[in-house]
């Protein structure tokens, strides 16, 4: 008997509490103490915190419910499948950035490396000073902290799950003395599948998907998936409810969907929380809303090695490289799937066949640099539009930290390493360790620079004073009443690691916030 395979989606297996556009057969209208949009790191936390304290909450969210089993390895469908725009979005500069932004319950937390960071307490202190947040400094946070990482289970990776890949970064740190430590991640003893990025298909990693909207749900929250919102409703300066459609699978509008709230939060990224708040007439004093877009611009090295790596085995980023963090400067492993990888690269023909056949020999290093510059996000036709100008100081820091982490590849045994930049006329190869010297002695022009994130912050930025900021310290949206923001928009800085500790824990203290003052939001 030949078998026959399961199919790897499985729609029809849905918990309660979450309702997909297979669900809303007519225009429907709800009712709601709070409604969020968006279920990532801020919209689910939120909404289990405050689910857990009574709170009817219903939670809208654009992309589709995708259960674990419906992760695979094929990484082009995941893609279309995780991701917005397929994870061909950009900022319109020079050069371009390609940022990433999960589209599915859960968000970017699906699609994310599971790096669980607190804000480093120099960044606290500024915010505290520069913006005058109050309750806001690492003491302030610490039991918001604590409470997170107990809910996502942050951790160091079993020593089992570890890649050769990470083991050569963490070699070449050794050898040139820097330092280095193993990453927290939230995740319970992940395997080391490195499909992280693509949704992890084992549930260790802690997604909300896994963590958040379980208990969300448990506490009686209502999710509905497949829900484009189109604005916040209002009544003068109260916000009312959200008005949207459901998206039907070929990306159009159907059904009217309304939910009518006390208290309406906005947690759809630094992206489009600031497009949603200014096509729904909500300005701000400060004249900042979409202002202050920061970045953590992020490029590439693949090194090639004459050994077998093998980078798809082991975890994604077990260590970061910190000796130059106090330069704005992360370095870690990552490995990426060979159809992308290939997609990347400058190499064409036989020439890009014959640099594939060596995939299994690669170690892929990333870089996070912590930006100086500032963009913005406009509505353009109705769509959020990002536009980001990397500035010739942070495009040098950039070139700074591809020659240290050469050199550190170097020292790992790396033969050859290709640039995210072409080096002046030539291609972007070095071939040793004398050859990284090329990278200050010959051009390289921003617009030949290959920069991507997935670290959008700042453009609802906190603070007391209403004519610099647009949300107060809680996320309270500045002149507005029952209006919160609730993701990394929050962020009046760059915080120079991975955001999404921050967020659950700004999350978090929100809802005690809001839990705190029922008169104020009854």
């Amino acid at each position: 008997m030949v078998a026959v395979a399961r199919p790897a989606l499985r729609q029809d297996v849905r918990p309660d509490g979450v309702y997909t556009r297979d669900d809303l057969h007519g225009d429907t209208v709800l009712d709601a103490d709070v409604v969020i949009v968006g279920s990532g790191a801020g919209g689910a936390t939120l909404a289990a915190e405050l689910a857990e304290g009574g709170l009817d909450v219903v939670v809208l969210e654009e992309g589709r419910y995708w259960s674990t089993r419906d992760f695979t390895a094929e990484a082009s469908q995941m893609i279309r499948q995780l991701y917005r725009d397929g994870g061909a979005t950009m900022a319109i500069g020079n050069p371009p950035v390609l940022y990433q932004e999960g589209k599915a319950v859960g968000g970017s937390t699906v699609v994310n490396g599971g790096m669980s960071w607190r804000t480093p307490e120099k960044i606290l202190d500024r915010w505290w000073r520069e913006a005058g947040l109050d309750g806001i400094r690492a003491k302030d946070m610490e039991p918001y902290f604590e409470r997170v990482e107990r809910r996502i289970h942050v951790r160091h990776q079993d020593p089992e799950s570890v890649g050769k890949d990470n083991l050569l970064l963490k070699q070449g740190a050794d050898a040139k003395g820097w330092k280095v430590i193993p990453n927290l991640r939230n995740q319970v003893h992940c395997p080391g599948s490195n499909n992280c990025a693509f949704g992890c298909p084992t549930g260790a990693k802690q997604s909300a998907l896994v963590s958040y909207v379980p208990r969300a749900l448990h506490f009686g929250a209502r999710l509905y998936s497949d829900v484009r919102v189109a604005r916040i409703t209002r009544d003068g300066k109260r916000a009312t409810g959200v008005v949207g459609h459901v998206v039907r699978a070929d990306g159009s509008n159907g059904h009217r969907v309304t939910v009518r709230a006390k208290l309406v939060v906005s947690a759809c990224g630094a992206i489009h929380s600031p497009a949603l708040l200014d096509r729904s007439g909500f300005g701000s004093p400060s004249g900042m809303l979409g202002k202050n877009l920061s970045l953590h611009p992020n490029v590439k090295l693949v090194a090639i090695f004459d050994e077998d790596v093998r980078g798809w085995e082991g975890v994604h980023q077990a260590f970061q490289v910190r000796e130059f963090k106090d330069e704005g400067l992360l370095f870690a492993a990552v490995n990426i799937p060979p159809s992308i990888l290939a997609m990347t690269t400058s190499h064409r023909g036989a020439e890009l066949g014959a640099l594939m056949a060596d995939y299994d020999k690669m170690v892929v290093a990333g870089m996070l640099c912590e930006d100086t510059n500032t963009g913005r996000v406009r509505n353009v036709g109705g769509k959020p539009q990002a536009f980001y100008q990397l500035s010739d100081f942070d495009a040098d820091k950039l070139k700074q930290g591809c020659a240290l982490l050469s050199e550190m590849l170097f020292a790992a045994g790396a033969k050859r390493i290709l640039l995210p930049f072409a080096l002046g006329p030539h291609a972007g190869e070095l071939k040793g360790p004398d050859d990284v010297r090329r990278i200050f002695s010959e051009p390289v022009p921003k617009q030949t620079m290959e920069v991507v994130t997935v670290h959008m912050m700042g453009t609802a930025a906190m603070g007391s004073d209403r004519t610099r900021a647009v949300t107060d310290g809680f996320g309270l949206v500045h002149d507005v009443d029952r209006l919160m923001v609730c993701d990394a928009s929050l962020f009046p800085t760059p915080i120079g690691v991975n955001p999404m500790e921050t967020i659950q824990a700004l999350a978090t203290r929100a809802a005690h916030h809001v839990l705190s003052n029922p008169r104020r939001f009854s």
